[in-house]
């Protein structure tokens, strides 16, 4: 990513990247709350959201939104800003923008072009639930969401069962339950997992032990469902053993139940790490069968 320095003018502004609370308002740190004083301009996920942080600390700031359906065109502006000499404050909902929030294609360009993008470290949940999990953190591996559709969601878990690095995932109190079965039989129900609830916030939970017994103490908890999740898993215990890979051709077949042919094909090439063209190929062979 080659960045083009010379058209930047002597007088540009900065782009911080200002991590805000994932609950507790007090984690904001002095740093973060100087560059919101500072800046001229900030580029919110959600206005509304952030308008009221803004009013928490006592600052009216010009406002602009740049979430995941505006990001492309909206980013072209930004950077003019900045190159105009305007300073801004990209921040997202809660925690540190670009981790599962917007932002990638503006700090993208921005390096671009050469500007200045700063981080301002601070709240993130997935840091927050590893620190308090007891889980092996020397590796980890960061999944984001899973996929919403059930089958898809089998389907990744599947590919990840011999993955030796801990996994975390974020997972909404909507689908947790189903997850949370759905990872006991992927991983075993003697897999240790942490499920980390509502980070920060007045009713934190962590839900630790065994996938199996996790899975039932959710089921059993009516709070459950109620909050946003960090879901950990332990790493598998050793590299499988020559000879077992993950079945392709049930992969696919779990994948175009739900999805077309091209998507999963597509997904299926990220979970494998094959040829997309090879896979897409196959699932019509399949199909055709």
């Amino acid at each position: 990513m080659a960045s083009d320095s010379s058209r930047v003018p002597k007088n540009a502004g900065v782009l911080y990247i200002v991590a805000t609370p994932i609950g507790n308002l007090d984690d904001l740190s002095l740093r973060a709350i100087d560059t919101l004083k500072k800046v001229d301009v900030v580029a919110a996920e959600d206005t509304r959201h952030s308008r009221r942080l803004l009013q928490h600390l006592g600052l009216q700031k010009t406002m602009l939104a740049l979430h995941d359906h505006n990001e492309r065109e909206r980013t072209e502006g930004v950077l003019d800003l900045l190159e105009k000499g305007s300073s801004i404050a990209l921040v997202s909902d809660a925690g540190t923008p670009l981790i599962s929030d917007p932002g990638y294609v503006l700090v993208k360009e921005a390096r671009i072009r050469g500007l200045v993008v700063t981080p301002i470290p601070g709240a993130c949940a997935l840091v927050a639930a590893l620190s308090a999990a007891g889980l092996p953190t020397d590796r980890f591996r960061f999944e984001g969401f899973l996929p919403a559709k059930r089958v898809a969601r089998r389907a990744a878990l599947e590919a990840l069962k011999y993955e030796m690095a801990t996994l975390v995932f974020y997972e909404s109190p909507h689908r947790i339950l189903e997850t949370a079965a759905e990872i006991a039989a992927a991983f075993g129900a003697d897999r240790d997992v942490v499920f980390g609830r509502e980070m920060t916030k007045t009713f934190e939970t962590f839900y630790a032990g065994a996938a199996g017994d996790v899975s039932s103490r959710l089921a059993a908890d009516p709070y459950a469902v109620k909050g946003e999740f960090v879901v950990m898993v332990h790493g598998a215990s050793k590299a499988p053993e020559e000879g077992v890979n993950l079945d392709v051709d049930l992969l696919l077949g779990l994948l175009t139940a739900e999805l077309p042919v091209k998507k999963a094909a597509r997904m299926a090439a990220e979970l494998t790490g094959l040829s997309k063209n090879v896979l897409y190929q196959r699932a019509l062979d399949l199909k055709g069968e």
